[in-house]
């Protein structure tokens, strides 16, 4: 375990490392969940060209994606394993770049955003199939990218990000069975 979390640390290190003036402004902009709202409206866009008006149980569904990863990352997971984030690992805090200065949580494993885009990305790719592969180029580029910069700000170390990713993968798979299942019923109650 203790090579595992110095190669998380190098790498969170080299990573962090990688700043410029111009990505301090990018960064900090993509971190913000609300400047992805223009990607929300298309996903609602193409919900509701796709399911017409069913679109609320693809709604509803997303819904319950988030909560249910953002609940697992940030109240079961955090405060189960007592990671502390880079920003407040005594160790290396002179090493850190901080353009947003300090987190509001001591503990970042595993990482919400990371969890949560990872999570929508999952369950949404295949729900909008009528659009591929636009579904699967945008949700997984925003999981990355938005990902990432929790890295740049240094907020979370790689392996919270992987971690999180990987939940939110699993929980967006589980969810997007459950639909399949639920969405079969309900055509064939239909017939």
């Amino acid at each position: 375990m203790g090579q595992l979390s110095t190669i998380d640390s190098d790498l969170f290190l080299f990573l962090n490392g990688l700043h410029a003036a111009w990505m301090d402004k990018v960064m900090l902009l993509i971190t913000d969940m609300w400047v992805w709202f223009p990607l929300y409206l298309l996903l609602i866009y193409w919900t509701v060209r796709q399911y017409g008006k069913r679109c609320w149980w693809v709604i509803l569904a997303v819904t319950l994606v988030v909560l249910c990863s953002d609940q697992l990352a940030s109240h079961v997971c955090k405060p189960l394993f007592h990671r502390l984030r880079p920003c407040y690992n005594i160790d290396f805090q002179d090493l850190i770049y901080l353009p947003k200065g300090m987190a509001g949580g001591r503990y970042g494993f595993v990482s919400s955003h990371a969890a949560n885009t990872f999570a929508v990305a999952t369950f949404l790719t295949p729900t909008l199939r009528n659009y591929r592969p636009w579904p699967a180029i945008v949700l997984y580029l925003w999981a990355f990218i938005s990902s990432y910069s929790r890295i740049y700000i240094g907020y979370h170390y790689p392996g919270d990000i992987l971690c999180g990713a990987i939940l939110g993968t699993l929980i967006g798979f589980i969810f997007w069975k459950v639909f399949q299942i639920l969405q079969r019923k309900v055509q064939k109650s239909e017939k």
